[in-house]
């Protein structure tokens, strides 16, 4: 199910109240975003009983009909939100995608930054990930611990217009 809305959603409903929830920001013309397309599948499958789960696209010039062929593209089976005005960047201090924020079911943030250390920097990647930043942070939290590093840099396309 795609929720391509213009986001006046406030905390509380976005958030269900049974489970923890990771955002996703991508962007449909970012490479690095494109080649994590498993990876996230891999999570969404591992964890989508346990953890809600939301591609967020925050370029405001990607339409509806743009990110519905990006999810197709790329075989997306998660929902997607649209945040042309930065509401989600902002709630998960979001600054290049591909990055992932976890919220607690109440709504905290528990843990934002990249998905793993497969990127060091734009351009500049390793043969494959040893740190799976995300999916530790998940792990935490579904054991009832805190998130051992709940912030790291991830490494992508900047979001545009972000102060």
């Amino acid at each position: 199910m795609l929720l391509l809305a213009a986001l006046l959603l406030n905390a509380v409903s976005l958030f269900p109240a049974t489970k923890p929830t990771v955002l996703i920001f991508i962007r449909t013309d970012c490479p690095i975003s494109n080649r994590y397309a498993p990876e996230l599948q891999r999570l969404y499958r591992e964890y989508s009983s346990r953890i809600a789960f939301y591609l967020v696209y925050a370029d405001p010039s990607e339409s509806a009909k743009d990110i519905q062929k990006h999810m197709s593209d790329y075989g997306y089976k998660f929902d997607a939100l649209r945040d042309p005005g930065h509401d989600l960047v902002k709630l998960a201090k979001a600054r290049v995608t591909p990055e992932a924020a976890l919220f607690s079911a109440r709504g905290d943030l528990l843990y934002h930054g990249r998905i793993d250390d497969l990127y060091v920097d734009l351009g500049k990647s390793k043969r494959e990930a040893t740190t799976h930043d995300l999916q530790d942070a998940i792990d935490a939290v579904l054991a009832g611990k805190p998130v051992a590093v709940p912030e790291t840099r991830a490494a992508g396309c900047f979001l545009s217009d972000i102060q």
